[in-house]
Formats: C-alpha cells, sequence, structure tokens
C-alpha cells in the first residue's frame, strides 16, 4: 500500500493544477445541483420495533388527522397573589387572548380552558391549547407575532402568561461565541505547531472544502434518499475535526521529508506513502464506527452515521490527493521558519518535550500504567448510575418562556401533568367496544401512580379509543418508567377483563422510555461490532494480537470514564453551575452511543498515528525502548496538536444554551482530553515498555495468511533512503 499511495502522492504533487480544478470543479457541480434540489424532508423521528412507534402509527391510521405535526402553542396563565383565574376581569383576559388567536393567520384551533376544564383545583392557573396548520418551521412572522401580541396583552391586565410548546421555541445555537472561539483556538494551535501561516492554514482550507463537498452532496439527495436537515450535523462535525487532522499528519510528514533532506515532490509522495497509510487505515476505523450505528435500528441515527461516513471518506481522499497538490504550489512556504533559514532538521536528534515524556514512562511503566487505569476506573464509577432518557422543556434555561411554562404548569397541576401517557384500545375484534374501552380504561385509573384519566375518545368506526393517563411524577422521573412498565405488565389482566380489546401505551414519555431501553439493549452489540472490527483492521495493519487488544481496551477505559463525568454533571449535578447546567436530568438516549461511535474513531486515529510511527522505527532496525521514544518524538507533537483541535472545538458546544448541546459538546471534548494525553501518551507507552519485543508477537500461521499492506513504509525507506543519520539498530533482523 505505502508504494502506491507514494505514486499518488508524487502524481498530484506533478499534476497539481489538473488534482485542484478537479475537486473545486466537484465542488461547483455539486453546488448547482443542490440549488436545483428538492428540499429536504422534515425531520422525522421513527423507533421501529417498539411499542410506542406501533401505538403512535395505529392512531395516525385510525384517526386522520388527529396526532396532525403541527406547531402547538400551550399557553399559561397564573393569577396575581390572592386572585382567581376564573374571576372578573382575569378570566375576561383569557377569553380575550382565546379570541384573538383563534382569528389569526395559520391557527387550525384555540381551546377555552373555561369550557374544557383546562383549570387547576385552586382556580389559579389555566391553560389553552393552541394548534396550527403548519409545522413550527413554516409558521409565518405574522402568525408568530399575533401570539406575542395577544399574550402581551393579557399580561398588561396583571396575569403572569408563559408559551409552551413548539410554536414559539427556538433553535438554540450550537455553540454561539464559544463556538467561534473554539474554531480561534485551533487556527492558534496550528500556527504554533507549524511555525508557519501556510502550513496552518492548508490543513484548515482541504477541511472545509471536504465539509462543503459533503453538505451539498447531502443537500443534493436529501430528497432522493430522504435525508432529513438534520442528517448531516454529524457529517459535518466529523468531516471537519477529521479533515484537519489527516491533513496535519501529511504536511507534518512531508516537513520531516523535507528535513531529511528529500526533494519536494520526494518529500510529499513520502508523506502519502507512510503518512498516508496511517490516513486510510485510520479513516477505515471511524467509518466502521460510524457505519456500525445501524446496529442500533433508528433510521435517522443510521443516515446521519452514513452520511458522517462518507464525509470521513472524503477526508480521506482529500488527505491523499488534494494536500500533496497544494504542497506542489506552496513547496517551501509550509516549511518552518527554522528550516528555510539554516535547512536543520525540524527536531533534533537529542530529542524533544515527547521523547523526554517516553523515556519517563520507560523509566517507571509499572506507575505509570497503574495510575492511569486506576484514576480511568474510577472517572467511570458513575457509570454505575446511569440514566437514559430524553429531556424536554424542564432541562432548558429559566430564562426561557418554555421552561416558566413546564414550572407552572407542573406546581398547578402536579409534575406528571407535563408527561402524559396516551393509550390507545384497539376495539376491532370486541363484541362490546365501549364497554371494553370503558373496562381498559376503569382499570388503567386505578393502577398506582396514575392520578387520572380522559375520557374516552372513539374514531368515526368506532373500532379504536383513546384516552390519557396523567402519571403523578415527572416525565423523566423513575417512578414514571415503572409506572410504563407496570402498565404494560398489566396488560394481560387488563385484557382479560375487557374481551375483544388490546391496548398499547405510547406519547412523548413513553417514547422516550422505548427508545432508552432499546439504545442500551444496542449498546454492547454495538461495541462487539464496532471494536470487533477494528481490531482485525488493526491485526491486519500491525500484524500484532497484542495492539488491537490494548487499542481497545484503552479505548473503553477513555470512553467510560468520559461518560461517568457527563453522568456526574449533568444526571448527579457536580460542577453543573460551572458549565451554566440549571436543570439535571437523564443522560439523552443517544449520548452514549453518538460518544461511543465518534470517539472510538478519533481515538483509533491517534492510536494509528503514534504506534504506526513506533512500529515503523521497530521495522526499520531500532531497539523496543528506543522505537518507543523514536515514535514519540516524531508523532507526540503532532498528536497533541490535533487532539487540542479537536478539543477546543468540541468544547465550544459547551457555551450553547441548550442542555443537550452541552452534554455532547462536554462529554466529546473530555473523552478526547482522556483518550490522547491519558490514554496514548501514558497507557500506550507503558504497556509497550512493559511488554517489550513481545508486543509485536503473532502466530507464524497467520502471520502467513495476513497480507502485507507496508503501512509503515518499509519499502519506502530502502528506495529512498534519507540523508539524515537513521536510528542506533537492535540486535537482530527487523521484525
Amino acid at each position: 500500500m505505502a508504494t502506491v499511495l507514494y505514486r499518488l502522492g508524487r502524481l498530484a504533487f506533478r499534476r497539481r493544477w489538473y488534482v485542484t480544478v478537479l475537486w473545486v470543479v466537484i465542488l461547483a457541480a455539486l453546488g448547482f445541483a443542490s440549488s436545483k434540489a428538492a428540499d429536504a424532508p422534515a425531520t422525522t423521528f421513527s423507533t421501529p420495533g417498539v411499542e410506542s412507534q406501533r401505538a403512535f402509527d395505529l392512531i395516525q391510521q385510525r384517526f386522520p388527522g388527529a396526532q396532525a405535526d403541527g406547531a402547538v402553542a400551550r399557553v399559561v396563565f397564573v393569577a396575581p397573589d390572592g386572585r382567581k383565574i376564573t374571576a372578573g376581569k382575569d378570566r375576561a383576559a383569557v377569553v380575550r387572548l382565546v379570541d384573538e388567536v383563534s382569528g389569526g393567520p395559520q391557527v387550525a384551533s384555540a381551546v377555552d380552558p373555561f369550557q374544557v376544564g383546562a383549570v387547576s383545583k385552586d382556580a389559579t392557573t389555566a391553560y389553552s391549547t393552541i394548534t396550527y396548520t403548519v409545522q413550527a418551521n413554516d409558521l409565518t412572522d405574522a402568525a408568530k407575532n399575533n401570539l406575542r401580541s395577544a399574550a402581551q396583552q393579557a399580561r398588561a391586565s396583571g396575569l403572569t402568561v408563559e408559551i409552551g410548546g413548539t410554536a414559539l421555541a427556538a433553535e438554540p445555537a450550537a455553540g454561539g461565541v464559544g463556538e467561534v472561539l473554539g474554531v480561534a483556538i485551533a487556527a492558534v494551535v496550528l500556527l504554533i505547531t507549524f511555525g508557519s501561516l501556510a502550513a496552518a492554514g492548508l490543513p484548515l482550507l482541504t477541511a472545509l472544502l471536504g465539509v462543503a463537498i459533503s453538505m451539498t452532496a447531502i443537500t443534493t439527495l436529501a430528497s432522493t434518499l430522504g435525508l432529513s436537515d438534520t442528517t448531516g450535523t454529524l457529517a459535518t462535525m466529523l468531516g471537519l475535526a477529521c479533515g484537519i487532522d489527516y491533513a496535519v499528519f501529511v504536511v507534518f510528514r512531508y516537513r520531516e521529508e523535507r528535513a531529511n533532506g528529500h526533494t519536494t515532490e520526494e518529500a510529499a509522495g513520502l508523506a502519502v506513502g507512510t503518512a498516508g497509510s496511517a490516513v486510510v487505515f485510520a479513516g477505515l476505523t471511524v467509518v466502521i464506527a460510524l457505519a456500525g450505528l445501524s446496529v442500533v435500528g433508528i433510521p435517522l441515527l443510521t443516515k446521519m452515521g452514513l452520511c458522517a461516513a462518507a464525509a470521513v471518506a472524503l477526508a480521506v481522499l482529500i488527505a491523499l490527493t488534494l494536500v500533496p497538490a497544494l504542497l506542489g504550489f506552496w513547496p517551501r512556504a509550509v516549511l518552518s521558519r527554522r528550516y528555510k533559514t539554516t535547512g536543520r532538521r525540524i527536531q533534533g536528534v537529542a530529542g524533544n518535550m515527547g521523547s523526554r515524556w517516553a523515556g519517563f514512562v520507560l523509566r517507571h511503566p509499572w506507575p505509570v500504567l497503574f495510575g492511569t487505569v486506576a484514576g480511568l476506573v474510577v472517572l467511570a464509577l458513575p457509570v454505575l448510575g446511569l440514566q437514559l432518557g430524553q429531556s424536554g422543556d424542564e432541562a432548558k434555561s429559566t430564562a426561557t418562556t418554555e421552561r416558566r411554562a413546564y414550572d407552572d404548569l407542573a406546581k398547578a397541576f402536579g409534575p406528571g401533568f407535563n408527561g402524559p401517557l396516551t393509550v390507545v384500545v384497539d376495539l376491532t375484534d370486541a363484541t362490546h367496544p365501549k364497554a371494553a374501552a370503558a373496562t381498559v380504561e376503569r382499570r388503567i385509573a386505578a393502577v398506582p401512580g396514575v392520578v387520572s384519566v380522559t375520557p374516552v375518545r372513539f374514531n368515526s368506526t368506532g373500532n379504536t379509543a383513546l384516552f390519557t393517563a396523567v402519571p403523578a411524577e415527572a416525565p423523566t422521573s423513575e417512578k414514571t418508567v415503572d409506572l410504563v412498565h407496570t402498565i404494560r405488565d398489566d396488560r394481560p389482566a387488563i385484557e382479560t377483563a375487557a374481551p375483544g380489546a388490546t391496548f398499547e401505551v405510547t406519547g412523548t414519555t413513553a417514547l422516550n422510555i422505548d427508545v432508552a431501553q432499546k439504545v442500551s439493549g444496542a449498546l454492547i452489540p454495538y461495541l462487539i461490532v464496532v471494536v470487533g472490527l477494528a481490531v482485525l483492521l488493526l491485526l491486519l495493519v500491525f500484524r500484532s494480537i497484542v495492539i488491537p487488544i490494548k487499542a481497545a481496551v484503552g479505548f473503553l477505559l477513555s470512553v467510560l470514564a468520559a461518560l461517568g463525568c457527563v453522568v456526574a454533571v449533568f444526571q448527579w449535578g457536580w460542577g453543573a453551575s460551572l458549565l451554566g447546567v440549571e436543570s439535571t436530568g437523564p443522560i439523552m438516549s443517544l449520548m452514549p452511543i453518538f460518544l461511543v461511535g465518534i470517539v472510538f474513531g478519533l481515538a483509533m486515529d491517534y492510536e494509528v498515528f503514534l504506534v504506526s510511527r513506533i512500529r515503523e522505527a521497530y521495522v526499520h532496525g531500532s531497539a523496543a525502548h528506543a522505537s518507543i521514544a523514536t515514535g514519540f518524538r516524531y508523532s507526540a507533537r503532532v498528536v497533541t496538536a490535533a487532539a487540542l483541535i479537536m478539543i477546543s472545538v468540541f468544547a465550544g458546544f459547551i457555551t450553547a444554551g441548550d442542555s443537550m448541546i452541552k452534554m455532547i459538546g462536554f462529554g466529546l471534548a473530555i473523552a478526547v482530553l482522556f483518550d490522547a494525553f491519558i490514554v496514548r501518551m501514558a497507557f500506550v507507552p507503558a504497556v509497550l515498555a512493559i511488554l517489550g519485543d513481545r508486543i509485536s508477537w503473532l502466530p507464524r500461521w497467520l502471520d502467513r495468511l495476513l497480507p502485507n499492506v507496508d503501512i509503515e513504509g518499509e519499502s519506502l525507506s530502502r528506495q529512498h533512503p534519507a540523508t539524515e543519520p537513521a536510528e542506533t539498530p537492535r540486535a537482530g533482523a527487523p521484525l
């Protein structure tokens, strides 16, 4: 492989105009196609195979239009202290708002709370549900302003008026100032690492080009493949992150080969042949991790994973072709000022911080190993208390009207009012449908933990009934989870009492519970598939049994420690105020899967780049300990820079206003921190130092079966020796 990539790098360097124009043409063509493509479908979330989804589908079938996906606004009215919402001018102000909004644009219905009994027992609070004919994203400014104006008039009468629901809920900013600051820090890290504006800017330029191509391709195919507007979110994040990393490794290796005395074209070819080989296999591990998201069985997650995998594959292609082509335009501009002035090696033989740290680990491998493992295990302990779920308005800032509306309703009607359970009863086989439905309603109302049920509503044909049950506890409470399971466990007895009737439980609360259960069940199979395939790939790359196992163990330590920190902060509340988290609760159901998939890919990036350089020195004749020092001398700096870039970009999301985005940003940032600086920089060299030459053990029969991909570029080193002196060889033949 190294020889093939070497030729590709030289070809791209020589034919730089053709290569660059080709990529620009691809971007222009996709940009034109995306401008003509049909709009992306609305974001839909479905979870095939769970009860809540089956019940929702039945409602859609039997109650046409009853569960329309139009925007909803729930306007909550609270009377001042000592007054009743049902009295005098307060009642008139509520009725006036309902009348004014009902005649507004795009409004389907506006419910008078006094006609439907939507008033609290103490008569201090009431709410009106307003539904619209279009989705929230399609609401016009006139429709929103009509609602805001009516609410402001009601406030003028002395009432407290808050608006929940989806109608006025703004999409939270992804990262705000923090995101911009993160990108700025990444640029500074690149500039410090390379000491050259051209070298720092080239990875950013190629990564942005790759993201632009990925997103225009997704937009072009959105309507055809059913890709919603959120599908490209993960592709953008990882396309940018991996695009920068891969270009950094190629550029860094080019500078090193130039310092070793090679010509510009030769250095470009060698950079792609060596670092490019690592890029290919690192990219494959990321693609495996992202494509493996399809194991979960959630269509939206599968599409996001496949689109992100395609974006990473594109980043690999750009690193192998466009990066050497651009190096051809600026062959000296990307070099360090020191080399351009003196022609001396970028890093001296005497070593640097990386080799000095490796020397410390080599002298004290056991304490370093025990310290890193013990520390990561302690940080991972909170995972034992992990609670998965999906937070709603209760997780938003108290500065939002949605959060205040949620709190007012919970105070007046009980914490479970914000998460009612919808029960759909199929009466197709019932001899006496109305009696059977009434029996189901009565039996569910008697279940401990249900505070109230609504009257049964039948569809036009009378073969399906619908009612809601209000839990006693909040939607994210463990008691509510137990209540849903209790109702479902009592199904045989309830259906026996109502012959011919069957029922299922759905609603947002039940759906969140089912999704959490499905994700929990899929996490172990996902880990087995992804880690298993990656171990096989690393076995092929490094021709060693121990290295892939070590890589998998190190990854599990870092990802579990990161997930433990997420639980401690966002579920238990430790240090939550420092991050601006105002409400703690369950961890977003998809968070562990996202964290495992993304961090696994990035961890294998660092593993491949670091260990491949160590093994390269070993294959070329260095002793085991000297190979570790050599690998750290040449790789620690660039791996550190790549990790800092990742951390700064991900940490920018912590400043977002939405708790879920904060959680994702924090989890990814701290996971990269643990993996790059603790696992790869301490755990890995400690294990390598302890095992020594045994790290390369591979059964002879397996050695004969595995193809030699030559990721270390051994064949290239023989054909194109460096003019600088080589490392001290070890005794015996190379592996």
